[in-house]
């Protein structure tokens, strides 16, 4: 049995004003720049320029139709972006911006269609990474930002993923280092009265709820388009295949045994858990880290020639919830090759 943990890659964590002078200048050309954010690496353009989000698309073989997120320097801004910001909205922006948290509202006329996928309603964050903040400030402006890979592929965590998987189609690439959250922001739908989460992500249901001050749905279907809803998605080139924690073992061992080179995903739960035949595992230590080295267990488990991987889904409370979404999806169906 072989035992993986998550690499950092080539990661040079000094990002000075220079490099960020660049990349706002690229930005302001319509260029492409790949930034580092605390949840997972984004392919950004001028979200106000629909030509330069056009290139987003057509770098990561995006259907034009999946909305983008805004980033922002700071909530003030956010009036620039959005109309008929309700006060629950502006509550949860108080309380978990700068954060994994992005907000569904009313699209504002200065945001153009391409960056919304044609609908009335824009996705805004800030993000909680030095190197993003001091790109938007330098920008001045948001940026529309998807993860910085191939659409429905495996989400990037380091510039080396950036770079490995889009190369040159990406103007600039900064590299800020490992994304500590590791799992991308939760999606909530601010557009009424009845707030609820269409993504689970790096701010748990549970603070949403404390913040709040009464209960929020996860409604399995959503009329609002938001990025991560296809069913298949954040998906390795291995077959995800999902079991019983229990039958985790059992499973690696008996598709090895049928010819399959396995990887198997233990929670933390079972960490201690041993694997007979040589099968290879990743085991995060705790929640917190199987969030932040999720996508890096995926692509290390692709590297090593694995065609299956064996998982199981954590219990869906705090960072659980998010995990397991991109567990469904990434063991969700695939289109025809």
């Amino acid at each position: 049995m072989a035992r993986v943990t998550a690499k950092p890659g080539d990661i040079d964590s000094a990002v000075g004003k220079a490099a960020i002078d660049r990349a706002a200048g690229v930005l302001r050309g319509g260029g492409l720049v790949a930034f580092p954010t605390e949840t997972v690496y984004g392919l950004g353009a001028n979200a106000a320029d629909g030509a330069a989000v056009a290139r987003v698309f057509q770098a990561k073989g995006r259907p034009p139709s999946h909305p983008l997120i805004v980033h922002l320097a700071d909530a003030e801004q956010l009036g620039d972006w959005a109309d008929d910001v309700p006060a629950a909205a502006r509550l949860l922006a108080e309380r978990f911006w700068p954060g994994p948290l992005t907000l569904v509202l009313r699209r504002g006329r200065r945001v153009p269609l391409e960056t919304t996928g044609g609908l009335e309603t824009v996705a805004v964050r800030v993000p909680a990474h030095p190197v993003a903040l001091a790109l938007l400030s330098a920008f001045g402006g948001g940026i529309a930002a998807p993860s910085a890979n191939r659409f429905g592929s495996v989400s990037p965590t380091t510039a080396g993923h950036v770079r490995a998987e889009l190369g040159a189609a990406v103007d600039v690439v900064l590299d800020g280092g490992p994304c500590q959250v590791g799992v991308e922001s939760t999606i909530v739908d601010a557009t009424g009265e009845a707030l609820s989460i269409l993504r689970p992500g790096g701010v748990t249901r549970e603070d949403l709820q404390a913040a709040l001050g009464r209960p929020l749905a996860v409604p399995s279907t959503s009329p609002v388009r938001v990025p991560g809803q296809h069913p298949s998605h954040y998906a390795p080139r291995a077959r995800v295949v999902l079991v019983e924690p229990e039958q985790v073992i059992a499973e690696a061992e008996r598709a090895q045994n049928s010819g399959h080179q396995v990887g198997a995903l233990l929670s933390p739960a079972f960490a201690d858990a041993e694997v007979k035949a040589h099968a290879v595992v990743a085991v995060p230590a705790s929640m917190p880290a199987y969030a932040r080295e999720l996508y890096a267990f995926l692509r290390e488990l692709d590297q090593r020639g694995c065609d299956l991987i064996v998982a199981s889904l954590p219990p869906e409370a705090g960072l659980g919830l998010a995990i397991a979404n991109r567990l469904r999806r990434a063991a969700g169906p695939r289109p025809a090759a």
